[in-house]
C-alpha cells in the first residue's frame, strides 16, 4: 500500500460519512435529546419509575448515536492530519501507524453503519432466543448446549446482558430447551440473524466406536414486547398453568409453584416462564413472550402470504439449515445464505458471530 491507496481510502471514508450524515438528522436528535432530558428535571419524573425508565432508555439511545457519529467524524480528521504528516516527513513507523489506524476506523465505520440499518420496528427491542433440539436425543442435546454458550458468549461481546427465562436440561448432557432474554439496544436486530436451523457435523464424544454423526438444533428469536405494543390476547383464549421450577436456579427453586406455563388455545402456542422466585412476575414476563410468538406468528403468515403471491416455494424442515458447523473432517463454518464461511471453529463457538451476522444483514438491506 502507498499513499496513493491511503488517499483513497480516505476518501472513501469521507464520502461514507457524508452519507452517515445525509442518513440521520442529527440536528433534530440533538433537539430531542435535550427535550427528554428536560423531562428528566421535572419533579414528578419518578412518579412512574417504568415510564421513567423508557424516557432515559430513549435519551441514551439517541445520545449514544449522535456520541457515534461524532467520534467517527473525530477520529476521520484525525486520519487526515496523519496522512498530511506521513507525505510531509515520509517516516515509516507513521506510515504503518496510520494503515492500522484506517483499518481500525473502517472497521468502526462499518459497525456504525449497521446500527443506521438496523431500522426495522423493533430491531432496537430486546432479543428472546430459543434453542430446540432436533431428533437424536443426546447427540442434538449437547449441540443446543453448545450453541447456548456460544450465544452467550456472542452476546457478552456485544454488550448484552442475558437472562434465562427457561431452561429443560437433557437427559444424559445438553438441554431439551432453553429460552434466553438478551437485553441491550439493537439485541433483535442482530439476533433475527441467527432464526432457522444450525447443523453440526462431528465425532460423536457419545459415541464409543468413534463414528461421525450430524446433529441439528433450531434457533427462533423474537422481539421483546413492552406493555405499550398493542397485540390483542383475550383471557379466554389461554390457558394457566402454575408448577414448580425444574432447572438451575438456587435455593427457592422446587418450594414453591412459581413457574408458569400459558397456552394461547387458538393456536396452541406455549410460553413458559422460571426465572424469578415470584409466580407474578413469571407470568408477566410470559405473557410479553407469548405477545412475542404470536407476532412472529403474524409476521410468518404474511410472509407465507407473500410467497404465494410471488409463486416462491421454501422449504421448511431439517434439510433447510442456515449455517453449518464442521468439525470433522475438516473445520469450517460455512453460512449457507451468504456463503460467508471461517475455518477457526473454536472462534465461532467462542462467540464470534459478527461476521455471519453483519453479512446477513447487509444481504437484506441490498435484497
Amino acid at each position: 500500500m502507498d499513499l496513493v491507496d491511503i488517499k483513497d481510502q480516505l476518501d472513501k471514508l469521507q464520502s461514507r460519512l457524508e452519507d452517515f450524515r445525509g442518513s440521520l438528522d442529527l440536528d433534530e436528535d440533538r433537539k430531542k435529546i435535550a427535550e427528554l432530558e428536560e423531562q428528566m428535571t421535572d419533579p414528578s419524573f419518578w412518579d412512574d419509575p417504568e415510564a421513567a425508565q423508557k424516557v432515559i432508555n430513549e435519551a441514551n439511545s439517541i445520545k449514544d448515536l449522535v456520541h457515534k457519529f461524532e467520534k467517527n467524524e473525530e477520529d476521520l480528521e484525525n486520519l487526515e492530519v496523519s496522512y498530511e504528516l506521513v507525505k510531509e516527513e515520509g517516516d515509516e513507523e507513521l506510515f504503518e501507524d496510520l494503515q492500522q489506524e484506517i483499518k481500525r476506523v473502517t472497521d468502526q465505520f462499518n459497525t456504525f453503519e449497521l446500527e443506521i440499518l438496523l431500522s426495522e420496528p423493533y430491531d432496537k427491542n430486546n432479543a428472546i432466543l430459543e434453542i430446540h433440539p432436533g431428533a437424536g436425543g443426546t447427540e442434538s442435546q449437547d449441540w443446543a448446549s453448545m450453541l447456548l454458550r456460544m450465544y452467550k458468549r456472542y452476546a457478552e461481546s456485544k454488550g448484552f446482558k442475558v437472562e434465562t427465562l427457561d431452561y429443560l436440561p437433557g437427559d444424559e448432557a445438553g438441554v431439551k430447551s432453553v429460552t434466553l432474554l438478551i437485553k441491550g439496544h439493537n439485541a433483535f436486530g442482530y439476533l433475527k440473524a441467527e432464526k432457522g436451523v444450525h447443523r453440526l457435523v462431528r465425532i460423536s464424544p457419545f459415541d464409543s466406536s468413534g463414528r461421525r454423526h450430524t446433529s441439528f438444533a433450531s434457533c427462533d428469536v423474537m422481539p421483546e414486547f413492552n406493555d405499550d405494543v398493542e397485540i390483542e390476547v383475550r383471557s379466554e383464549d389461554l390457558k394457566i398453568d402454575t408448577y414448580r421450577s425444574s432447572g438451575a436456579g438456587g435455593q427457592h427453586v422446587n418450594t414453591t409453584d412459581s413457574a408458569v406455563r400459558i397456552t394461547h388455545l387458538p393456536t396452541n402456542t406455549v410460553v413458559t416462564c422460571q426465572s424469578e422466585r415470584s409466580q407474578i412476575k413469571n407470568r408477566e414476563q410470559a405473557m410479553k413472550m407469548l405477545k412475542s410468538k404470536l407476532y412472529q406468528i403474524e409476521i410468518e403468515k404474511q410472509q407465507q402470504e407473500m410467497d404465494e403471491i410471488r409463486g416462491e416455494q421454501k422449504e421448511i424442515g431439517w434439510g433447510s439449515q442456515i449455517r453449518s458447523y464442521v468439525f470433522h473432517p475438516y473445520n469450517m463454518v460455512k453460512d449457507h445464505r451468504t456463503n460467508v464461511e471461517n475455518g477457526n471453529t473454536q472462534a465461532v463457538m467462542d462467540g464470534q458471530l459478527s461476521p455471519f451476522i453483519d453479512a446477513y444483514l447487509r444481504s437484506k438491506v441490498k435484497g
